[in-house]
Parts: structure tokens; sequence; C-alpha cells
């Protein structure tokens, strides 16, 4: 009897314990914390600095480019080069300066070097069917010479070119009528381009002979020679430039012209 009352307490206790278990408010588990992503700025925009040769290119000759000036060896100074002359002009554009810059350590005049380079990219941007040659079989040495057909010292030195040829000095001859267009000279420039034989045209012309001036051929590359040359910086006749932009400025008698090309060649090495 003992042992169904025990089994009837169980009972009831498992009972009571299921209706509270029932009545009991359900479990509930919060939800994780959620935490908001850090904010992330954009980086702020950089814009480039204004390009200060953009102001300096109003200061030039029209037509220049912000790209013609360039860095010079001097800090705040950039250099400007326009044909195969050389100036300088200061960051704020206050000074303009024309003149040599020479490397202290070295006694190199590097605005002559920048003329040279110059000089020898405008000369081989002409072709050589636009020229009058006279040339060894062997050439040694090539000059380009800018000459007048009226010019004295131009027909010396043309008169002495048996002697540069044996030297081994081939010569290329551009016009330059030194005085300008519709003038005597321009006009028997072109007449010598527009013969059958220009380079016998040329020889005869420089050594006095009468020429026929009214042979005409159409367009002649007197005026571009002519405009060449005053990019040059040519002034007088004959202008002599080597084969690495060296100016010659002048007649020299053949062995001394070939010494003076010598030692510029020389001094390039």
């Amino acid at each position: 009897m003992l042992r169904s009352v025990c089994v009837m307490a169980v009972v009831a206790l498992a009972g009571a314990l299921g209706q509270a278990r029932a009545q009991a408010p359900a479990e509930t588990h919060a939800a994780p914390e959620t935490r908001a992503a850090p904010e992330t700025r954009a980086a702020p925009e950089t814009r480039a600095a204004p390009d200060p040769r953009a102001a300096l290119v109003k200061l030039l000759p029209a037509g220049t480019k912000v790209d013609d000036l360039v860095n010079s060896p001097i800090p705040g100074i950039y250099q400007f080069v326009q044909g195969a002359e050389v100036s300088y002009l200061t960051a704020d554009g206050k000074y303009f300066l024309d003149g040599n810059v020479y490397d202290m350590a070295t006694r190199a005049n590097l605005t002559e070097v920048l003329r040279a380079r110059a000089r020898v990219a405008l000369i081989n941007a002409v072709p050589e069917t636009q020229m009058l040659i006279f040339s060894p079989k062997n050439p040694l040495y090539t000059i380009t010479v800018f000459t007048d057909v009226d010019c004295q010292y131009c027909r010396k030195l043309h008169s002495e070119m048996a002697e540069l040829n044996k030297l081994g000095v081939r010569v290329r001859y551009l016009f330059y009528p030194r005085t300008g267009p519709n003038t005597e000279s321009w006009r028997k420039a072109e007449v010598v381009w527009c013969s059958a034989d220009r380079n016998d045209a040329l020889t005869r012309a420089k050594a006095g002979a009468q020429l026929d001036m009214n042979k005409t051929c159409g367009p002649t590359p007197v005026a571009r020679e002519y405009a060449l040359g005053q990019s040059l910086g040519v002034h007088g006749t004959p202008a002599i430039v080597t084969e690495s932009g060296d100016f010659i400025n002048g007649y020299m008698p053949p062995r001394d012209l070939l010494q003076a090309i010598k030692q510029l060649q020389v001094a390039q090495r």
C-alpha cells in the first residue's frame, strides 16, 4: 500500500511539473547584437596643379605650344627653342634671357649644343633632291652651304669646288638670296633651279655668265630654303653647317675649312 501511495505521489508530482511547464512563458533567445558597418568616406579629390607654362606661352610668339617650353639646366628657368634659336624664360614670366648657358664643371656651351641639334634636325628634313650637290666619289665630310648667286665670297668658295672635292669635302647647296624675295638675286636662284643642268647653271651664274631670266618651271624650293636659313639664324653668306650642326660663318680657303671641320668633329667626341 505504501508503494501505491508513492507511485501515486510520483504521478501527481509529474503532472504538476508538466502543468507548470505548460503555463511557463516560452524561453526567448535575444538576437545577437548587430553593429553598423563603420562609415567609409571617399578620399578627397586631388586636382593637379595648373601647368605654369600655360600662362608663359602667352608671352611668346604666336603659335608657341606648351611643350615648346622645357626645363633648362637651371632650376626655375625654362628654355625655348624656335628654329635654331635658343632663349630662356623665368618661371614667373618676369625675365627673358637671350644668351649662352655654360656648364662650369665642363666649360661646355649647353646652349650651342641645343642649337646644333636643331640645325641638324631642320636640315635633315630637307630632301637632298631639293639641294644642289657637288661631291667627290668617296666623300669624307659633308657640309651644307646657304649660298647667294651674287655673293662675292660665295663665288670664291664655289671657284674652289674642285679642291674641296679633292680634299674629300662634299658640298650641299641651299639657296639664300640675301636681298630677299622679288629681287634679281632671288630670280637668278629660281632660274638656276629651273635649268636642265642645275649644277652647271649655278657654276656659270657664279662665274658671272648671263642667264635666261625668262626661264620658269613652276614652284621652286627657293622660298622654303630662304625661310629655313632665317630660322637657323643665317644673316650672311656663305653660311656653312657641318654634319654635326656646327655653324661656320663666312668664307674659308679649302684647307682652312677642312681643318675647321676636323676640329669641330673632334670636339663632338
